[in-house]
């Protein structure tokens, strides 16, 4: 085999093992507890969990994106979401119905400044079937994210993806992280929703900071409370009690 017949060989087979990756991401919801409305759902492997958070590490995998630009975070998810939800119900070059999945991830940059305009960056996780060769949106503003394999720490709420509730939650995984002197990427957290907006109750909600360099799976406990003993001498005898 000559040297090109080799490095086409080489090219294919990594193409294949990065394929096999991508879907193998991608996967039955019923792989996991809060995935309860989509047939498919972003797989992962948990690494660990402490009271306060969890670690778990993803696989690449592909997703459909846009951009909003807004002042308030509850407007520009509302128009980035129209604008995905126009995508997979048919507004692209195929014309396809591209089917739901979960999660939907909210990328929110840290420095926000008050009363101006941040960009918020909302992806839809593509189906299995699409992973490798999506239909091409027909909207300029929507495009594909090739996420890459990352390990992430992660907060669980429930209630709605609000700008109060999910940054009170992105606050409190700060501080957890805080507490136990983690690094992680700090310019940018995700909100992650699971459920559709119909569902009312028993929603699943979560707040994930990318990790740099390795996970901490341990939380410090708290000291324990010792009651302090107080020795008395008796003048008498000469003995010593403890109480």
């Amino acid at each position: 085999m000559d040297k090109c017949s080799k490095m086409a060989c080489l090219a294919w087979l990594m193409g294949l093992l990065l394929m096999t990756a991508a879907e193998a991401s991608v996967g039955p919801s019923n792989s996991s507890s809060f995935c309860t409305e989509t047939e498919e759902c972003l797989l992962f492997d948990l690494v660990c969990k402490t009271q306060q958070y969890e670690v778990r590490h993803y696989g690449p995998a592909r997703w459909v994106s846009t951009d909003s630009e807004a002042v308030f975070m509850e407007v520009g998810t509302t128009v980035a979401f129209r604008r995905l939800f126009k995508y997979i119900a048919g507004a692209n070059e195929e014309g396809v119905v591209v089917n739901m999945t979960a999660p939907v991830l909210l990328k929110i940059p840290e420095e926000k400044r008050k009363w101006k305009a941040t960009v918020y960056t909302l992806s839809f996780l593509l189906p299995s079937v699409y992973q490798e060769s999506p239909p091409k949106p027909t909207n300029e503003k929507v495009y594909f994210t090739d996420m890459p394999d990352m390990t992430v720490y992660v907060r669980s709420y429930g209630g709605w993806i609000l700008s109060v509730t999910s940054g009170l939650q992105a606050h409190l995984l700060r501080e957890d992280l805080k507490a136990v002197q983690a690094s992680y990427n700090s310019t940018y957290n995700y909100a992650v929703g699971y459920d559709s907006p119909m569902k009312l109750f028993h929603r699943h909600n979560e707040v994930w900071y990318i990790t740099e360099g390795e996970p901490v799976c341990t939380f410090p406990q708290p000291p324990t409370s010792e009651v302090p003993q107080i020795t008395t001498t008796n003048t008498t005898t000469g003995n010593t009690t403890q109480i």
